[in-house]
């Protein structure tokens, strides 16, 4: 008898770590890991099964439809925005090619349990594109269907995997005799930038705020590549999770939409570096615009409306920006560099 797990992809990123610690401190699931890295230590103890191995590799996935019934799909696997403009191919190939090889499989489990599977896929703030400055000043708090016009491969695989799980969950094979009626149940949440006290960021767009953080808690010089006046939302990863986990626990008929915005709060660059000068006095930082990168994230809102999945689900962050760095990233960055 195959036995019930959840899977999940991309288990050592930063979503990945939280999200098992958290599943397996619960105790609730089996859970089974892949990555193309070896599993991190902290990890192993909690994991069912970890497979290490590509999301393309369709041999890896076919063995997983034989040995397990996933229940639930927990898609983090991907090459973010900035890793993404160096290698756009490859990052298609894996975010794209390799979200359309999950949904391939959750199809497979939902035939052979004869019930929908659960997926959920964790999107960004990338997807969003505005023309200019002025508008993002005047747009305010942006809607899931605002200023869809992404300037990023990673934005461009984002938006567009979002729309491949609207078409899984709703409309997969729709001409067919044999149309599949238990498909896939998808839900996607549109991320802002996401800090750790966990893990180091890698590869974001976003990520100048937890490099900052990181850096002035090492005491190691950091060159911001922003402008101080830059402003862009963020969560912090414990919000993040459980955004992740209460979405997936919402009653279907709750769902009004497949794709919800969550966000926390808004500073800007400068307003992140005097919070962190205040904890670390002698953090060195220097803002050094990069051109490339300050113009992505000038495309990106300084804001973004997350009211529908407050309506549908209930959602509210746990951590305002006071709580965020009071009671969550400061006590823990200055124990993980042993900071008094």
């Amino acid at each position: 008898m195959r036995k019930e797990v959840v899977l999940i992809t991309g288990a050592n990123g930063e979503i990945g770590h939280g999200l098992i610690t958290h599943l397996g401190e619960q105790g609730n699931v089996g859970i089974v890991a892949l990555d193309v890295s070896p599993l991190d230590e902290s990890l192993k103890k909690y994991c069912e099964r970890f497979i290490q191995g590509d999301i393309l590799d369709t041999m890896i996935l076919g063995r997983l439809v034989s040995e397990f019934e996933i229940r639930t799909i927990y898609h983090l696997a991907s090459i973010l925005s900035t890793k993404a403009e160096y290698n756009p191919e490859t990052a298609h190939r894996i975010n794209v090619e390799g979200t359309l090889n999950l949904l391939r499989l959750a199809v497979e489990q939902a035939a052979w349990q004869s019930r929908p599977v659960k997926f959920l896929y964790p999107s960004s703030i990338a997807v969003y594109g505005l023309p200019d400055l002025k508008t993002k000043e005047a747009a305010g708090k942006v809607k899931e269907n605002e200023y869809l016009q992404p300037t990023t491969m990673y934005g461009c695989n984002k938006l567009y995997c979002e729309h491949l799980g609207r078409y899984y969950s709703s409309n997969y094979r729709q001409l067919a005799a044999d149309r599949c009626q238990n498909t896939i149940d998808f839900r996607c949440l549109r991320f802002p930038g996401l800090v750790s006290a966990v893990t180091i960021p890698t590869g974001g767009t976003s990520d100048y705020g937890p490099e900052m953080l990181h850096h002035a808690a090492q005491g190691i010089h950091y060159d911001c590549f922003v402008r101080p006046d830059t402003r862009l939302p963020f969560m912090v990863m414990p919000d993040a999770i459980k955004s992740i986990l209460d979405l997936e626990a919402a009653p279907a008929e709750k769902l009004t939409q497949r794709i919800y915005n969550v966000t926390s709060f808004c500073p800007t660059a400068q307003e992140f570096y005097d919070i962190i000068l205040k904890a670390f006095p002698n953090a060195d930082v220097d803002f050094k615009p990069h051109a490339s990168r300050q113009g992505i994230v000038d495309t990106w809102p300084c804001d973004i409306d997350d009211s529908a999945a407050r309506r549908d689900w209930n959602w509210k962050p746990s951590y305002n920006q006071e709580r965020s760095f009071d009671d969550y990233l400061l006590p823990a960055i200055r124990q993980r560099y042993a900071v008094k």
